[in-house]
């Protein structure tokens, strides 16, 4: 039977009355169980977003995604694909491998998580990529933004290729540079929208080179708490999402964070089928391949859609700057990549130059790497399929 936790009132203050130095990963409560059974068949966002066809082509393979967030707990789900990483808060334990809270061990089993034999246990998104885990905030869900920042600072000196931020806030000098250098650095950053409807976007999901990430419901819909706004690229599952929690049990969670850690999934599965494609152009392939929703083209709720895994790693997607190409998704080796030689998959060569889960409550959340058309009026070059 699953037990709640007790939302405190401190918790859904969310972002309001926050320092300027301070953000939030969201209010999340984890209820405690411990049943593996059902837990594949409650994943219900991973066959509505087909992954067992995306993970017929990529599964992440060679992918290190950092997770900036209350830490991350060996689970037996998610333990093989767990580093050894680093706390930032003061008091840590040191190697971020530790979560009292149950957020960053969620969102890192929505991305990495292996399971068990025989189909049990939770799967993530990118089953066999890497988590970096940082425990960039304390166990009540707020930190620093200084130490989110440092949080980053690590996964660019330690080469990660996706950033996860599923919390928001307020923006420092620091936390600035540092998420432009990991742009710089070719990192994909990926981060939750919020869950504060009629609310200024916060950082980092509001840098224009972040991939802002909103919320649909089981039905495609957009989640009533999503926030929305002109920064938001794409959405993705975010209500009744089921994943890993500390000492081996699992949490059923809703919220952008939730969000957030499955297009980190998707950009990792990108990642790793076409490892030379820079990260503005992975950012690229997610909103060019979306399934529209709401008013044709981009909009506020859902931006460029809902993301398509399997469109997103086979579509033939002009590269940006360039004009759409129609061709069908079969016709070979896409428009942003060449074939290299060797392995399996199509590789690609560069042709430019990269918390927020709600338990029975509402949160607040970021959002992901690099969009750089989405406040333009020129929609991207689609894809054709």
């Amino acid at each position: 039977m699953s037990v709640l936790v007790k939302i405190t009132a401190s918790a859904l203050i969310l972002l309001i009355g926050l320092t300027s130095q301070q953000f939030s990963c969201s209010v999340y409560t984890p209820p405690a169980r411990a049943d593996v059974e059902p837990i594949r068949s409650d994943q219900w966002h991973l066959m509505f977003l087909k992954v067992a066809e995306a993970q017929m082509i990529s599964k992440g393979d060679g992918i290190v995604v950092a997770v900036p967030d209350t830490g991350v707990d060996p689970h037996p789900d998610l333990s093989e694909n767990l580093l050894t990483g680093i706390d930032t808060v003061a008091g840590g334990s040191g190697d971020g491998r530790k979560d009292s809270n149950s957020h960053g061990t969620s969102m890192a089993g929505l991305i990495a998580a292996h399971g068990r034999a025989s189909d049990t246990g939770a799967l993530g998104i990118a089953p066999r990529s890497k988590i970096l885990p940082i425990m960039a905030s304390t166990s009540d869900n707020f930190g620093e933004a200084d130490d989110l920042a440092a949080a980053i600072e690590y996964a660019i000196s330690e080469s990660a290729q996706v950033i996860s931020i599923s919390s928001g806030g307020a923006s420092t000098p620091r936390l600035v540079r540092a998420v432009e250098t990991a742009i710089a650095a070719n990192i994909v950053i990926v981060a939750a929208a919020g869950n504060v409807p009629n609310q200024p976007i916060s950082y980092p999901a509001s840098e224009e080179d972040v991939i802002a990430v909103g919320g649909v419901d089981r039905l495609g819909r957009h989640a009533a708490f999503s926030a929305t706004g002109p920064e938001v690229d794409v959405v993705a599952p975010a209500v009744d999402i089921y994943s890993t929690s500390y000492g081996g049990k699992y949490s059923k969670g809703t919220g952008t964070s939730s969000a957030t850690a499955i297009v980190a999934g998707a950009a990792a599965l990108i990642r790793s089928k076409y490892p030379y494609l820079p990260a503005q152009e992975v950012a690229h392939r997610l909103t060019a391949t979306a399934i529209d929703k709401g008013p044709p083209g981009r909009d506020d709720e859902y931006g460029y859609g809902v993301i398509d895994l399997v469109a997103a790693l086979t579509a033939d997607v002009p590269p940006l700057g360039f004009e759409s190409v129609s061709a069908p998704a079969d016709a070979g080796p896409t428009a942003t990549a060449d074939a290299r030689s060797g392995g399996g998959d199509d590789g690609a060569q560069v042709r430019g130059l990269i918390t927020l889960a709600v338990i029975a409550a509402v949160g607040v959340g970021w959002a992901l790497v690099a969009r750089r058309r989405r406040r333009g009026d020129d929609p991207p070059p689609r894809i054709s399929r």
